[in-house]
């Protein structure tokens, strides 16, 4: 029986309109939809909106001191001079990275009992980009990813199905990694695109549309011109606009002006109870309060691609960040596929595995790509 896919294709603005086009894709993969149908945006938004009934009753509270406070600290933390100075070759760091290792293999190490739970089955790829594909930067403009990388990246693509899913705009990263082999899932999945084949007049063609959080642009917008405004007086802060969500960060600002950063954050959001604070490596993050993460997006993806309820297939999502946690928790519950986690330092993750930085994350989907092709040779 073929598969039947149902996913959000029509590119115009849905604010407003009183019902949602919906198409029922006959293809897996790629191909354009046959079928069409809508049905009431109100049954549609509902089933987006936040899980957290409470947030916006709460709002206030959840912006006190303490929860920045907390944010500052955590931040502090995580740094690479308090990792340095707060690490150094004490024996009990060191037994606590080794216990860690052990919970948290190394996925290179334990690459063929993870390729022998993969044979005969479909591999699906699910990639952060920040400190994942590229390194960690100062400046998040410049966060490139090597010509190396891109090409490994792109086979990896021909190989299996492919993701990038990331805080970034889709724009923005796709001007990074520059391949149209791929799926994008940008804003932490809110803004999700399949692979695009450009025709003879220019114009491309989108396989996947995904937007559940369309109505919230405007909000977003207006958010991200009253902060630049209220972050201007900070040196360093900077206000990235990631369309569906956006991000304040915190890298290239003192780390004494932090707390004050915080505080003109939390000032803003105040005023704006649908939206959510998030954190990740000194940057926090604003959102819509819908029950939409990195993890649904991987739920979305999956169902798109026709492998909702099937057993022959593994999952494999490598990511940094305290958002990806949301993707590694899914494959946990499922029992099915694997988390990679790209650290240096022990974390408490959801994940089933490591690895230390992108150059092993080079590594590994190289060594992926190779017992692809070799498994193909031998059938």
């Amino acid at each position: 029986m073929t598969n039947q896919n149902v996913i959000v294709s029509d590119r115009n603005p849905i604010l407003g309109s009183k019902t949602i086009r919906v198409s029922v894709s006959n293809s897996p993969l790629f191909s354009s939809p046959s079928t069409y149908f809508t049905f009431p945006r109100r049954k549609f938004l509902e089933l987006l909106e936040a899980a957290d009934k409470n947030n916006n009753n709460n709002n206030k509270n959840n912006l006190g001191a303490g929860k920045i406070a907390s944010w500052v600290d955590s931040m502090r933390d995580s740094s690479p001079t308090r990792l340095r100075s707060s690490s150094r070759d004490s024996d009990s760091d060191n037994d606590e990275k080794t216990s860690w290792i052990v919970r948290f293999p190394s996925a290179l190490n334990m690459f063929d009992k993870i390729m022998n739970a993969a044979k005969g089955k479909q591999i699906v790829m699910f990639l952060d980009y920040d400190g994942t594909l590229s390194p960690i930067v100062e400046d998040p403009d410049k966060a490139y990813i090597t010509h190396e990388m891109r090409e490994v990246v792109k086979d990896a693509a021909l190989n299996f199905p492919t993701a990038i899913v990331t805080g970034r705009s889709i724009d923005k990263v796709r001007a990074f990694v520059k391949l149209n082999e791929i799926y994008y899932a940008g804003s932490h999945g809110m803004d999700i695109e399949g692979p695009t084949n450009e025709n003879s007049y220019g114009e491309s063609n989108q396989g996947v549309l995904f937007q559940p959080a369309r109505e919230f642009v405007p909000m977003i917008e207006k958010v991200v011109k009253i902060l630049e405004e209220k972050t201007k007086c900070i040196p360093g802060a900077m206000v990235e606009n990631n369309k569906f969500c956006l991000s304040v960060h915190f890298r290239r600002v003192d780390e004494k002006r932090w707390a004050a950063l915080a505080e003109q954050v939390k000032s803003v959001l105040v005023d704006y109870p649908k939206l959510k604070l998030t954190q990740g490596r000194k940057v926090l993050e604003i959102r819509p309060t819908i029950k939409w993460d990195k993890g649904q997006a991987l739920n979305f993806l999956l169902r798109s691609l026709g492998f909702e309820n099937s057993e022959n297939v593994v999952p494999v999502y490598i990511g940094d960040d305290r958002t990806d946690e949301d993707a590694f928790k899914v494959l946990r519950e499922k029992g099915q596929g694997f988390g990679i986690l790209v650290s240096k330092v022990p974390k408490e993750t959801n994940a089933s595995y490591s690895l230390q930085d992108p150059s092993q994350v080079n590594e590994f989907l190289k060594r992926l790509v190779e017992w692809k092709r070799k498994t193909v040779g031998e059938e």
